[in-house]
C-alpha cells in the first residue's frame, strides 16, 4: 500500500521508468511524452506527497517521499525526476541503489541557496492563488512554460488547476507541504553510489539556473556521467518530449 496516487502509461508489467515530477506539479505531467513518445515502455508516474491526488498528511520531506516511491517498485527501473523530483531521484538512488538502474535528472533542483528559498517560499505565501484560469494561464505562459505547446499548457490546467473555497482557483497542492519542501531544496547534495549512471539534462534558458556548478562536479567524479544542455526554460518534459524521451530511452538501454 502507498500514500502516493499513481499514474501508469504503456503495457502492463513491471515499472521501468519511474517518472517523478517537479514542485507544485503531478504525475500526469508526464503523460503526453510516456503515451506518445515512449509507448512501448511501461511508465510510473505518481503524484507526489502534498501533490495532486496523493495524500497531503505530514511529513513534507525527500525522505517521506523516498520511503512512499520505494514502495511502487520491486525492481530495479530508470528512474527520471524533474527539478524537485531530481532531488528526490538522487535520494532514492542513494538510500536503495537496489530499485534505480540510471538516473536521468532534468533540470534538477537540488542543494540551492538557503536565502532564495525562503524569498521563493514567501512569495508563495503571499500570494498561492489566483483571479480566475486566464491568470493562472499567463503566469505560467510568460514563465517557465514559454516555449511548452498551447495545448499542453491547457491540459496542465484542466488537471491542475482547481476552485478555491475563498471563490479563486489555484494548483492541487497543499500550500503548507509546499512551504517544507522550498526548505528541502536547499538541503546538502546527495550523491548516489558511483555505480548508477546518470544523465543531467541543464535547461540553458532556466534563469536563474537550477543546476549548480558543484551539481555537475560531483556528480562528474568517478562514474558513467553525461551533461546534455537542451535549448528550453525549465519545463524539460514537456518542452522538449521528444528529445526528453530519446535521453530516458538511451537509459534503458
Amino acid at each position: 500500500m502507498t500514500d502516493l496516487h499513481l499514474h501508469r502509461y504503456g503495457p502492463s508489467g513491471p515499472t521501468q521508468v519511474l517518472a517523478i515530477h517537479g514542485l507544485t506539479g503531478h504525475g500526469q505531467r508526464w503523460q503526453t511524452m510516456a503515451t506518445r513518445h515512449l509507448a512501448e515502455i511501461t511508465v510510473a508516474a505518481p503524484d507526489l506527497l502534498g501533490h495532486g491526488r496523493s495524500t497531503w498528511a505530514a511529513p513534507w520531506t525527500i525522505d517521506a517521499n523516498v520511503a512512499a516511491l520505494a514502495e511502487l517498485l520491486d525492481a530495479p527501473a530508470v528512474v527520471a525526476g524533474h527539478s524537485f523530483g531530481g532531488a528526490v531521484a538522487l535520494a532514492l538512488a542513494a538510500s536503495r541503489p537496489d530499485l534505480v538502474s540510471a538516473l536521468v535528472l532534468l533540470d534538477p533542483a537540488v542543494g540551492l541557496d538557503g536565502g532564495w528559498m525562503r524569498d521563493i517560499a514567501d512569495d508563495m505565501l503571499a500570494s498561492p492563488d489566483y483571479t480566475d484560469r486566464a491568470e493562472a494561464r499567463a503566469e505560467k505562459a510568460y514563465g517557465s512554460w514559454a516555449d511548452v505547446d498551447e495545448d499542453e499548457l491547457d491540459r496542465e490546467l484542466d488537471e491542475h488547476l482547481v476552485d478555491q473555497p475563498n471563490g479563486r482557483v489555484g494548483w492541487r497542492i497543499s500550500i503548507p507541504a509546499m512551504m517544507s519542501y522550498w526548505s528541502e531544496l536547499a538541503r546538502p547534495i546527495t550523491l548516489p553510489p558511483s555505480t548508477i549512471p546518470v544523465t543531467l539534462i541543464r535547461a540553458n534558458r532556466t534563469s536563474p539556473p537550477y543546476v549548480t556548478d558543484e551539481l555537475v562536479a560531483r556528480l562528474g567524479s568517478e562514474r558513467d556521467f553525461t551533461l546534455l544542455e537542451f535549448d528550453c526554460d525549465h519545463m524539460v518534459a514537456q518542452a522538449l518530449p521528444v528529445e526528453t524521451a530519446a535521453v530516458i530511452g538511451k537509459a534503458l538501454g
